[in-house]
């Protein structure tokens, strides 16, 4: 075991971009969204507590919420066990899809690769 295993400083792991995945979870644990953060948003969300993340596609931060008002507040952050993925437990003010839905994950994979749209 290693000190980033056991021990007690932060020390997230980036990958070869520089990011580190960011998965976001309600109180309840619903799963509401994967994302990506580097540095400056892992930075950025400490400081102020709503979520930011960085964009691969735009290539930029972006505060979840910045456009569509629906922030994600942190409630509390954990790291995994080689610290390569961060949980971020949040108090939603609105869906955290872009689509409107409350989670990302709205399909269902069929054994036979058809998507079910779950309620």
């Amino acid at each position: 075991m290693t000190d980033r295993e056991e021990g007690r400083r932060f020390d997230p792991k980036f990958d070869s971009a520089g990011l580190v995945t960011a998965v976001v979870t309600t109180r309840e644990n619903a799963l509401l969204m994967v994302a990506h953060m580097n540095s400056e948003a892992l930075a950025a969300t400490q400081a102020s507590g709503e979520a930011t993340f960085f964009s691969r596609s735009r290539a930029r931060l972006w505060r979840k919420g910045e456009t569509s008002g629906n922030i994600l507040r942190v409630v509390e952050m954990r790291v995994d066990c080689d610290q390569d993925a961060i949980l971020m437990i949040v108090d939603p003010t609105g869906p955290a899809c872009h689509t409107g839905r409350k989670s990302c994950f709205y399909r269902r994979i069929e054994a036979d690769g058809s998507l079910t749209f779950l309620a």
